[in-house]
C-alpha cells in the first residue's frame, strides 16, 4: 500500500513539475482610430538593456509591419513606434509531500510525513510595443508579451520572432 501511494505521489510530482511556459500576449487599441490611414511608420525609441536586443526587436517588429503593408521611413511617418523590453526573475515554490504512512488512522492521515519545498527561479522577459499617431501623439495600439527566457540567446531570438508574430497576428485591428 505504501508503494502505491509513493508511486502515485511521485507521478503527481513529475506531472506537476512539467511547466509549460507559453507566451502571454495581449493587445489593445483605440477603437476610434482608422488604421487604414496609416501606411508609414518611424521609430521613436527602443529600450532593451543592450543594443543587440534593441536591434533584434526593431528588426522583428519591422518584419511584422512590412508584412502588413506598412513602410518604414526615417522620420515623419504617419505612425510612430516605441518598444520597451524588461527582464525579471519569477519565483515558483514546489512542495513534495512524502511518507504519509499508508492511509487514514484514528487521529487523521497517519504516518511520519515529510515535506520538501524547492524554489525555482525563471527569467521572464516582457516586451511592450506602442504605436502612436504621429500627428496627435495619441496611443493607438499596444501589444504586450511575456515569456520565459532560456539561457541560450539563439532560442530567445527565435522566441522573440515567434512571439511578435503572435502579437501582430490580428494587426491592424478591424472594427
Amino acid at each position: 500500500m505504501k508503494k502505491t501511494y509513493f508511486l502515485f505521489l511521485l507521478g503527481l510530482l513529475l506531472f506537476s513539475s512539467l511547466r509549460v511556459f507559453g507566451a502571454q500576449t495581449s493587445t489593445d487599441y483605440d477603437h476610434s482610430a482608422n488604421f487604414s490611414q496609416y501606411k508609414t511608420y518611424s521609430w521613436l525609441k527602443v529600450q532593451a538593456g543592450d543594443s543587440l536586443w534593441e536591434d533584434r526587436i526593431k528588426q522583428d517588429v519591422d518584419a511584422q509591419l512590412v508584412a502588413k503593408g506598412w513602410t518604414k521611413v526615417d522620420s515623419n511617418g504617419s505612425a510612430t513606434i516605441s518598444a520597451f523590453q524588461s527582464t525579471q526573475d519569477q519565483r515558483t515554490l514546489e512542495t513534495f509531500y512524502n511518507g504519509f504512512g499508508g492511509g487514514w488512522r484514528w487521529r487523521g492521515f497517519g504516518g511520519d510525513g515529510m515535506a520538501t519545498t524547492t524554489t525555482d527561479v525563471t527569467k521572464v522577459g516582457t516586451l511592450v510595443v506602442d504605436i502612436f499617431d504621429s500627428q496627435t501623439q495619441k496611443l493607438i495600439w499596444r501589444g504586450k508579451e511575456s515569456d520565459a527566457l532560456s539561457s541560450n540567446s539563439e532560442k530567445n531570438e527565435k522566441k522573440l520572432a515567434k512571439d511578435l508574430a503572435g502579437m501582430f497576428k490580428h494587426f491592424p485591428p478591424s472594427h
